[in-house]
């Protein structure tokens, strides 16, 4: 009875053993590849799978997610011959199982060595102060270098990524003190254009300011003329209208009397004025008879044509 207990354990264990060897289940976004007797039998994919005992071995486990692998730091040269420490990301995918199983030994440590050589050169060919700026450049040739190699182990490399970028210590000092100029230029020129513009716009505001007053000053002039002339063409109508008037009101009864009258007073008064501006006076004999003046200032009158107006003659000449 123990004995066919013992053989009863035996025969489950090993039962137990052959479903391990044969079940296999593989995860979802995997693959395995299985080897018959030592050589590729198949691939199998995500699900379950049946294996055929002491015949069938699981040799390779791929995983077919996109995965990042961090590539060391290393020591490139630029062009201008400086040193600066590079390090990145690769991204790569397994595409076939069998290649990437058989046709390399360890295919991401050979991509890694491949992607530091290929980093190497193309830093090479750039100068310094462009390998901050020219990084898509970079990552775009190292990962068309790195496809062209990996499509024959079935390996995809999707892109590759430049971390950081670190020269020396002396040369970031160097570049620090060549941007600070950089700066500093910029803000000299961006005051002088400041300057010069602010006196362009004094200048243009004096000219204008200049021409306004010159236009103010000239249309000044033109209209004070203007009111000269008005001012003229006024007194000399005023005084033609009043000359028109006197010479209507000589014809009229009683005019000449008037006008007699007048010249009396006028000679009358211009001799008083000579009286008090001088203490000596020459006086002609004749002065005293003020008739045979207004007599003679009459006969003016009467020389004068009857359609022709008078002309009012002004006060006697001094003697």
């Amino acid at each position: 009875m123990e004995g066919a207990l013992i053989v009863f354990l035996v025969v489950a264990v090993f039962v137990l053993f052959v479903v391990y060897r044969t079940a296999v289940v593989v995860p979802q976004q995997s693959a395995f590849v299985v080897e018959r007797l030592g050589r590729y039998h198949a691939t199998m994919n995500a699900g379950f799978h049946l294996l055929v005992p002491f015949v069938d071995a699981i040799r390779y486990r791929h995983t077919l997610k996109e995965t990042a692998h961090d590539i060391a730091a290393q020591v490139c040269i630029t062009r201008d011959n400086v040193q600066v420490g590079v390090d990145g990301v690769l991204y790569i995918k397994v595409l076939n199982p069998e290649r990437a199983s058989y046709g390399i030994s360890d295919y991401l440590f050979a991509i890694t060595q491949l992607a530091q050589t290929t980093l190497r050169s193309e830093v090479g060919k750039i100068d310094l102060d462009r390998t901050f700026e020219e990084r898509t450049t970079i990552n775009t040739a190292v990962v068309g270098e790195l496809d062209k190699a990996s499509e024959a182990w079935g390996v995809k490399v999707l892109r590759y990524e430049i971390k950081n970028i670190q020269p020396p210590g002396d040369i970031l000092a160097a570049m620090e003190k060549q941007m600070r100029a950089e700066r500093e230029k910029r803000a000299v020129i961006l005051t002088s254009e400041g300057q010069r513009d602010a006196a362009i716009n004094t200048a243009e505001g004096e000219k204008q300011q200049v021409i306004k007053a010159s236009e103010a000053s000239r249309q000044q002039q033109i209209n004070e003329a203007e009111g000269q002339a008005q001012a003229i063409l006024a007194v000399a109508s005023a005084t033609a209208e009043g000359i028109r008037q006197v010479a209507s009101a000589i014809r009229t009864d009683g005019g000449m009397e008037a006008v007699q009258l007048r010249v009396a007073e006028q000679y009358v008064e211009q001799f008083g004025k000579l009286a008090q501006s001088s203490n000596t006076l020459v006086i002609p004999a004749t002065l005293s008879d003020v008739s045979g003046m207004i007599a003679a200032a009459m006969k003016v009158f009467g020389s004068v044509p009857p359609s022709a107006p008078p002309r009012v003659s002004g006060p006697p000449p001094r003697p």
